[in-house]
């Protein structure tokens, strides 16, 4: 039985890993290589397996703990807050600053080449990296509208595609009065902003609603599985890993739309594929 016990647990261990790379891949949209690895993704790898592992031990269910270590994976970051808005709303707020201290240095007489080089060190926080990033590019040689596509690229944002587009405007074609249009496009991504965090405000009853009822759920199942698991005996046979398998999926699609409805939907990019 120990053996069995074992066996049980390391292929749920397996599943649920592959479940989570699998669905991890899925959803990932860019590879990041430069980025190093999160302390934060370290930690939540490391209790994944050690859930998925206990649950198959204790349950002897390769499915029960496959879906346990996909919950494990996922759950938490559903049921806390949404640092993802906090930080597209701060990469936004960012690039208007920032647009701001270009237009600014512009106005001292100083070229755009030189402009993007003397903010680059003290730009914004959430951008101050890619900002960075391309005041290297120039040093090296790279022409500018190019490195601003790049530029564009590295934020992956539609407002910062809108400063890079018209600062690569002003490098190809000399645009004229491109203080004044750096100041309109930091007073729309200002406005942007504030815009998401209305729509945040309006919409965090929905995902009060997600919370509780992913939380009632997870809850439900822990205490089944503790104190009633007479009631979860029929899943043990392989008939019920099947059925169990289909209630997990059904589950885990109901979270997923649950979860989308309180997402907030980007506008399509405008510096995308385009030919130097």
């Amino acid at each position: 039985m120990t053996e069995y016990a074992l066996l049980s647990a390391l292929l749920g261990a397996g599943a649920g890993l592959g479940l989570i790379v699998l669905a991890s891949g899925w959803k990932r949209r860019a590879v990041e290589p430069r980025r190093p690895l999160n302390p934060r993704i370290l930690v939540r790898l490391a209790a994944t397996i050690g859930i998925t592992v206990l649950v198959g031990a204790v349950t002897r269910w390769p499915v029960g703990a496959a879906l346990a270590g996909l919950a494990a994976w996922f759950l938490p970051k559903a049921l806390g807050p949404d640092r993802e808005h906090a930080r597209q709303v701060a990469r936004i707020e960012a690039v208007a600053v920032w647009a701001e201290m270009l237009r600014d240095t512009l106005a001292a007489s100083a070229g755009l080449h030189q402009a993007v080089g003397s903010t680059a060190a003290i730009a914004p926080e959430p951008i101050r990296a890619e900002v960075m990033e391309l005041s290297a590019r120039l040093d090296r040689g790279e022409r500018l509208p190019y490195a601003l596509k790049l530029l564009a690229d590295d934020l992956a944002d539609p407002t910062g595609d809108l400063v890079c587009g018209a600062l690569i405007l002003a490098a190809k074609r000399q645009a004229g009065q491109l203080g004044d249009l750096l100041g309109r496009l930091a007073e729309a991504s200002r406005a942007h902003a504030v815009m998401r965090l209305r729509v945040a405000a309006a919409r965090a009853q929905t995902r009060s609603s997600m919370r509780t009822i992913m939380a009632v759920t997870v809850l439900m199942a822990g205490g089944l599985m503790l104190f009633n698991r007479d009631f979860l005996a029929p899943y043990g046979t392989a008939i019920g890993q099947v059925v169990l398998l289909l209630v997990g999926l059904v589950f885990g699609a109901s979270f997923m739309l649950i979860q989308r409805l309180g997402r907030i939907g980007e506008p399509p990019r405008v510096l995308t594929n385009l030919e130097d």
